[in-house]
């Protein structure tokens, strides 16, 4: 959560349009975890994640005048997701590429155990999270990226139809269908998702 006395997105993108760079660097250092984090889940790849990333806030740089109001933070996730798509449609283009590790929930490229955590239950929490970024990337990626933006950006239905530019029909039937697939995928592996929080449906 921001603080109270920083300035709001509205105003740092009316500094933006009028050519401050310092007001769009706040929105990217505002922003850049959520953006990189779900170019991270979408892809898969840190390094293309980061790629993707960048490439969204220099679209987002380049349109800031065409902006015009909503919620800020929706607005630079639907850039993220179409960087991301584009990204995913250029490794498809190249062929088969090395097989990719799952990134860490939190985003970073090392994700250090809790003091107060064992080996053995932070061994288990990283298959865990590796075995859902998998089920993750078997989906279709509109699915993928509803189910991401719901359930781990916390955006409301409305807000991924935004980001998107779907309906609020189409979004409540992608996150069904690819909550329903990953249930599926996770009920084949009791034995790694028997203690791990269920999805909520």
């Amino acid at each position: 959560m921001t603080d109270a006395l920083e300035p709001s997105d509205e105003h740092l993108v009316s500094l933006s349009k009028d050519g401050s760079l310092d007001a769009f660097n706040s929105l990217v250092d505002r922003y850049q975890g959520p953006v990189y984090n779900l170019c991270l889940r979408l892809i898969a790849d840190p390094g293309a994640a980061e790629d993707a990333a960048q490439e969204a806030f220099l679209s987002a740089f380049r349109a800031i005048n065409r902006f015009e109001g909503g919620n800020v933070r929706s607005w630079l996730l639907r850039i993220a997701a179409n960087q991301s798509k584009d990204e995913l449609r250029r490794r498809a283009r190249r062929g088969p590429q090395e097989s990719l590790s799952a990134p860490r929930p939190d985003g970073q490229s090392i994700d250090l155990p809790d003091p107060a955590e064992n080996q053995q239950a932070y061994v288990e929490r990283m298959a865990v999270g590796f075995e859902i970024q998998q089920a993750l990337l078997s989906l279709p990626f509109e699915q993928r990226q509803a189910v991401i933006l719901s359930d781990l950006h916390g955006l409301h239905y409305e807000e991924i139809a935004t980001s998107t530019g779907a309906s609020v029909g189409t979004v409540k039937s992608r996150i069904h269908r690819g909550r329903e697939r990953l249930r599926v995928m996770i009920s084949a592996q009791p034995e790694l998702f028997g203690r791990s929080r269920r999805l909520d449906g």
